[in-house]
C-alpha cells in the first residue's frame, strides 16, 4: 500500500475549464519542486498533451471499461510509488457516461474537486455545487473552484452561495490570454501553442493565491492482486514503425508501453518530414490530423511507395482513424481541398462540419475482444469489403466498419491495446 495526495478534477459538463485548472494545478506544484503525475479519465488525446507539458510526466488514461479496474488500479499504484501528487482530470460532467468520473472516484476513494464555469451565474452556483455533491451518496468532495469569474464581488457572491459543508477553494478570473485554444476535435495540440509554458505559469501563479496551493490529504493506493508485469514476450525483437508527428499523434502511452513490454522495438518516423521509411517488420499508423497537412502528406511520395511496398510484402499494418484515412485514395479537408493519399484502401474520406460518430466500441477478433473508442468528423466511402462491424458499448449507437486487407487492420477505432494484450500482439506479429 502506498499513500499519496490525490484529486479528481470534475465539473457539471464539458467546457467548464477542467483541463485548464488541472494543468494549472500540475504546473503549480511542479514549479514548487514536487513530482506530479496526471491521468485523464476516459478516451482523449488532446487534453493529455497539455497535461503532460504542465506536469513534465507522461499522462495515462484511466478508463474502467477500456482498461478494467485492475489495470487502472495498477497505474494509480505505480504513480503513488513516486509521485508527490496525483491528479485525474475527469471526462464531461461528473456523472456523465458509463462508467463515469464519479464511478472512478468511488472505485478508488479519490476526493473530487468541482470546477464550475460561473459565467452569468450568481447564487445558482451554490445550487449546482450542492446538486453534484448530493446526487450520489458515498463520494468525497474536496471542494469547489469557480472559473471565469468577472470580479472580486462576483467571487464573493459565489462563495456565499455554497452550503457550509462545501469548501470554497478559490476562483480564476476571466483572462483570455490564459485560455487554451480549440479546434474541431478539442484543444489545439500542445506543441502548436507557442506560449503554452507562459500560459501555464501564469495560471499556476493565479492558483498559488488560492487554497489549491496546499496539497490535499494523502489517500491509500493498493496494488491489484493480478498485474501485467509478466507479459509474454510475444513481440520479442519485432521492429514496429510508429508514425509520430503533428499529423499522427493520437496514441495512448499505454499502447506503446505494452508493445515494448512484449518485446517490440519501436521506431518512430514522420510521414510529414522523413524521406526514408525505416526497416521494420510492422507498421502502426495512429490517428491525428492528416486533414490539416494535406500538402505535405500528398507530396511525400517516397513514404507512400515504401508503405505500399510494406503492405505488398504482407507485413502487418494497424491503422487507426486518421491513420486509416492516410491509406485511402483521397482525403478532402473541410475547405474542399482534395489530396492523393497512399491508395492501399481504394476510396475517399471527406471532412464534415459536424461530428460523425463517437463512443466506446469493441471488436471481436479470432483470439478475443479488443476495446477502444471512436471520435471523428470524416465520412468514409470505400469499395473495400468490411471484415466486421464494431460493437458500441452503449445500445443505439452506430457501429464502425473494420477492414482487414491482407495483414492490414484498419478502422476508425483508436484501440486501447492493454484491453487485450494477446489480440494486440497478433495484430503486429509478422
Amino acid at each position: 500500500m502506498k499513500h499519496c495526495p490525490a484529486l479528481l478534477v470534475s465539473a457539471p459538463a464539458s467546457g467548464q475549464g477542467k483541463t485548464t485548472i488541472t494543468a494549472a494545478l500540475a504546473r503549480l506544484h511542479r514549479n514548487q519542486g514536487k513530482c506530479v503525475h496526471v491521468f485523464k479519465t476516459g478516451p482523449d488525446f488532446l487534453d493529455p498533451m497539455i497535461l503532460q507539458q504542465a506536469s513534465g510526466n507522461p499522462v495515462y488514461q484511466l478508463d474502467l471499461w477500456m482498461g478494467g479496474q485492475a489495470h487502472c488500479q495498477q497505474l494509480l499504484y505505480q504513480a503513488a510509488t513516486k509521485a508527490d501528487l496525483i491528479l485525474i482530470e475527469g471526462v464531461m460532467g461528473l456523472y456523465d457516461g458509463t462508467p463515469s468520473s464519479a464511478d472512478l472516484a468511488a472505485q478508488f476513494n479519490i476526493p473530487i474537486l468541482v470546477v464550475i464555469n460561473a459565467t452569468a451565474m450568481a447564487q445558482t452556483f451554490g445550487a449546482v455545487a450542492h446538486g453534484l455533491a448530493t446526487y450520489r451518496a458515498g463520494l468525497r468532495f474536496a471542494g469547489v473552484f469557480a472559473n471565469q469569474v468577472a470580479s472580486p464581488s462576483h467571487a464573493e457572491m459565489l462563495q456565499e452561495s455554497l452550503s457550509q459543508d462545501m469548501p470554497w477553494l478559490g476562483a480564476l478570473s476571466r483572462d483570455k490570454n490564459s485560455q487554451l485554444p480549440c479546434r474541431h476535435l478539442g484543444l489545439v495540440q500542445a506543441d502548436e501553442i507557442d506560449d503554452l509554458d507562459l500560459r501555464l505559469d501564469n495560471l499556476a501563479d493565479h492558483l498559488s493565491k488560492t487554497a489549491l496551493n496546499t496539497l490535499p490529504p494523502p489517500i491509500a493506493f493498493t496494488s491489484p492482486d493480478v498485474t501485467s508485469d509478466e507479459l509474454p514476450r510475444t513481440l520479442k525483437d519485432v521492429r514496429i514503425a510508429v508514425a509520430s508527428d503533428s499529423a499522427f499523434s493520437f496514441v495512448y502511452h499505454a499502447n506503446l508501453d505494452l508493445l515494448q513490454d512484449m518485446g517490440a522495438k519501436l521506431v518512430f518516423f514522420s510521414p510529414l518530414e522523413d524521406d526514408m521509411f525505416p526497416e521494420v517488420d510492422s507498421l502502426y499508423l495512429p490517428g491525428g490530423y492528416p486533414e490539416l497537412h494535406l500538402d505535405k502528406l500528398t507530396t511525400n511520395r517516397i513514404i507512400h511507395e515504401a508503405i505500399r511496398d510494406h503492405h505488398a510484402a504482407d507485413k502487418p499494418i494497424v491503422a487507426e482513424c486518421g491513420g486509416m484515412l492516410y491509406l485511402l485514395t483521397t482525403l478532402t479537408n473541410s475547405s474542399g481541398q482534395q489530396a492523393a493519399m497512399i491508395d492501399i484502401l481504394p476510396g475517399q474520406a471527406i471532412m464534415q462540419e459536424r461530428l460523425v460518430n463517437l463512443g466506446l466500441h469493441s471488436a471481436t477478433f479470432p483470439n478475443g475482444e479488443l476495446r477502444g473508442h471512436t471520435f471523428h468528423h470524416s465520412q468514409l466511402e470505400t469499395s473495400v469489403e468490411l471484415s466486421t462491424l464494431t460493437q458500441p458499448a452503449r445500445k443505439g449507437l452506430r457501429p464502425e466498419p473494420l477492414f482487414q486487407k491482407g495483414r492490414l487492420t484498419a478502422s476508425y477505432i483508436h484501440w486501447y491495446l492493454p484491453s487485450n494484450p494477446a489480440v494486440a500482439a497478433g495484430l503486429f506479429l509478422p
